[in-house]
């Protein structure tokens, strides 16, 4: 699964990698992004927009907005059987910006689990393959959320997990959101090349969702040796 990410690019390289002609006023580089919390998102809509969604995907057809909580993220290989994500993943898919996300491994003798930064190569950006909607609630007012999709773990992550979130790079980001086609679409839905990612360990500091600050993805090597 995905739990955790960070986006912590500039607003202008944000811009401009993204390919937007605005992004939100109040952005800001974020570190250690949670479930429930505000998330930039690019829908499949035209013109393009970055805009804020909720994640954790409330369907329209949901009585309780709290089922969002439960879906933070969709799962690949079922995206047209569940009834939570099939309509979504044909008509309102997006590209969620980031810069890594976090997974945690179980340390030997029970000793809880060490968080782990994962990311592109020089930290470069990427998207996360998303899915989006708009949930009205009895005020009339309109929540967007959305969730990010996963797939098996590639050979890095495996290490630590045996999912992954979908990643897609400036090659693979319009195609997302432009192709119509069902076959074409999942192809789209597979691990990346490990080969063009990193790895390493993080402080634990990253467990607590208010923290956030640029020292979460400090190396804890690097740390110890300074």
């Amino acid at each position: 699964m995905c739990g955790r990410f960070t986006l912590f690019l500039d607003a202008e390289t944000l811009q401009e990698f993204f390919g937007v002609s605005e992004i939100p006023a109040d952005y800001s580089p974020r570190y250690n992004i949670a479930p429930s919390q505000p998330v930039l998102a690019i829908t499949n809509l035209y013109p393009r927009r970055m805009e804020w969604m909720r994640w954790g995907l409330i369907p329209s057809w949901a009585k309780d907005p709290s089922i969002g909580d439960r879906m933070i993220n969709a799962r690949a290989e079922t995206l047209t059987e569940k009834p939570s994500f099939r309509t979504a993943f044909f008509r309102r898919r997006c590209l969620i910006p980031a810069t890594g996300f976090y997974e945690w491994k179980p340390v030997p003798e029970g000793r809880g689990r060490v968080p782990y930064f994962i990311g592109l190569k020089e930290y470069a950006p990427f998207a996360f393959a998303g899915l989006w909607d708009v949930w009205i609630n009895e005020k009339g007012e309109k929540v967007s959320s959305c969730a990010i999709i996963t797939c098996p773990a590639n050979s890095l992550v495996a290490e630590l997990h045996d999912r992954m979130p979908v990643m897609l790079d400036s090659q693979t980001m319009g195609r997302w959101l432009q192709e119509t086609a069902e076959a074409s679409l999942k192809r789209l839905l597979v691990p990346f090349e490990p080969d063009r990612m990193m790895t390493y360990s993080v402080s634990r500091r990253v467990n607590t969702p208010t923290v956030d600050s640029p020292d979460l993805i400090t190396p804890e090597t690097q740390k110890h040796d300074g």
